[in-house]
């Protein structure tokens, strides 16, 4: 039986295998033609401002860090932490994590996110665009259940097309309201300061209960439309 980490390691062997002169892989594992991301704002309507963007550690992953908008980062930190601890450890592999950037080479609109510090990659070298790699059935839950955490303001990179497993970015703009509470239940610094505030979201909660899974069904098909 070929196991998962082998797997992941393949498709990352192929990721590195595209970038050297004269190799061609199959068609669907190919990238797609990229075009240069020319507006001032990234697809989700974000602001494009290198200076606003900043470091913030992944905690329990090994000091990685994600370069990330201020606004963004509580939200996009929190799927990293979940992600990292109960779908696939980040500080494994190759490329583990990709926040802003300022390469506007994208293969898919959604990608210009990246640009603006609102969207986060990660193990995006094992799970790239339109890449054929699908998560198992339990991971794929745990997904679903930290968008239900993120209420709406995340759009997660396996729901669009070209699909992209490792992608998720905000879907709402800075001072969304919701946005906002949502930022405040799910940072850590928040919390430390209000000991007496109600559960952190997805804490201690099940993601296979029936009705938190029913929940999180409901927001899949209400952001797949």
């Amino acid at each position: 039986m070929i196991s998962r980490r082998k797997l992941l390691g393949t498709a990352a062997g192929a990721t590195a295998l595209a970038a050297l002169p004269g190799v061609l892989l199959p068609p669907t594992a190919a990238a797609r033609s990229r075009q240069q991301w020319r507006g001032d704002r990234s697809e989700n309507g974000w602001s494009i401002r290198p200076s606003e963007i900043r470091d913030f550690h992944i905690s329990g992953a090994g000091g990685l860090k994600a370069r990330l908008h201020p606004l963004a980062a509580p939200v996009l930190l929190h799927i990293a932490r979940r992600w990292h601890y109960e779908v696939l450890p980040l500080d494994e592999g190759g490329e583990k994590v990709l926040g802003h950037t300022a390469d506007r080479e994208v293969g898919a609109p959604f990608e210009s996110n990246h640009l603006s510090g609102s969207a986060i990659a990660l193990r995006p070298a094992a799970f790239p665009l339109s890449g054929t790699e699908p998560l198992w059935p339990h991971q794929d839950t745990i997904v679903r259940d930290i968008l239900l955490d993120c209420a709406g303001t995340v759009v997660w990179g396996g729901d669009l097309t070209p699909t992209k497993i490792s992608h998720f970015h905000l879907a709402v703009r800075p001072g969304d309201r919701k946005l906002a509470r949502v930022a405040a239940a799910l940072d850590p610094a928040t919390r430390e300061a209000a000991p007496d505030a109600p559960p952190q979201a997805g804490a201690g909660a099940d993601p296979a209960t029936p009705g938190r899974r029913a929940r999180a069904r409901g927001l899949q098909r209400a952001q797949q439309g």
